[in-house]
């Protein structure tokens, strides 16, 4: 029998209250532990690459992270994503993105994310409906996000709290709930307190805050999207907050600074190193942060 697609099984994941975790790969060699990793613990996740990774890293670029991950990858345990291609990059530049995701597509991707957060609701409208008319040739679902998960550009954050207690950037379950019928997206990524580890250089190395999550302006998205939510910069969260965003429409979680500072440390010293770094901090994140041990017979079966 033929294996269940990403959108089956993200959307299963969303029906029983549990998540599938994306994992980024900033740099070629964090591929096989990653995978490795899933496979030993039996859980399930995605694989994926976001452009900045391929221009601020060393993640080469989408074709490579493909041929790599043709190489290694196990269909019972994972899927290839194209996490965050912005239509206004993190310095303020325009980027071709149809082009580049359908790029994507072609050398295999089995889901795929246009960022429009940076543009007015009715811009991010219409170049999220441009890539999911796109995918459609590709029987590919598309995550779209809506609201600021701030973190990746280049100068100090806001104060924590301040933004928490403010709501500043929060998704809009009106918005939401407009968006998604509008767009047709597949999957919309929130913002709910949560937000992106640092990428600009001289603070990639930064610890980040033990950020908590809205859970019931999270509940009021859940109520009125209709889709399963995604959650992005899912390292450092509490969780308690991580445990209830599962039950309440939270299907998929981007993990990146747990895996990535990892490998930054180890691949220092040898690039043996570097991998067992990775495979350590995966089973860690998989069994301790977000409880998933054991998921890919569930969502597979």
């Amino acid at each position: 029998m033929p294996y269940p697609s990403t959108r089956e099984i993200v959307n299963k994941a969303w029906k029983m209250g549990i998540v599938v975790p994306a994992y980024n790969v900033p740099y070629l060699p964090m591929l096989e532990p990653i995978v490795r990793a899933l496979r030993d613990s039996g859980s399930f996740g995605l694989i994926q690459v976001a452009r900045l990774e391929t221009v601020k890293f060393k993640a080469e670029s989408f074709t490579r992270i493909a041929e790599e991950y043709g190489k290694f990858k196990d269909p019972n345990f994972t899927r290839l994503h194209l996490d965050h291609v912005p239509v206004i990059d993190e310095d303020g530049l325009s980027i071709d993105y149809v082009e580049e995701i359908t790029g994507a597509m072609k050398a295999g991707y089995e889901s795929v994310m246009v960022d429009g957060s940076r543009l007015p609701f009715e811009e991010n409208v219409a170049a999220t409906r441009k890539v999911v008319e796109a995918a459609k040739r590709f029987n590919v679902p598309v995550e779209g996000e809506l609201g600021a998960v701030i973190g990746h550009e280049a100068g100090p954050m806001p104060p924590y709290e301040e933004l928490f207690s403010s709501g500043k950037g929060f998704t809009d379950p009106r918005e939401a709930s407009e968006f998604v019928k509008r767009s047709n997206v597949d999957w919309l990524s929130v913002a709910i307190g949560n937000f992106h580890g640092a990428v600009a250089p001289g603070r990639r190395d930064d610890k980040k805050i033990a950020a908590r999550l809205n859970i019931e302006h999270l509940k009021k998205i859940n109520a009125v999207a209709g889709v399963p939510l995604v959650l992005h910069g899912g390292s450092g969260i509490q969780k308690e907050c991580l445990r209830e965003a599962f039950k309440n429409g939270i299907a998929k979680i981007n993990v990146g600074t747990n895996i990535r500072q990892p490998y930054e440390r180890g691949s220092a010293e040898s690039a043996e190193k570097g991998g067992e770094m990775v495979y350590a901090a995966m089973l860690d994140v998989i069994k301790n942060e977000l409880g998933v041990e054991g998921t890919a017979g569930k969502l597979l079966g």
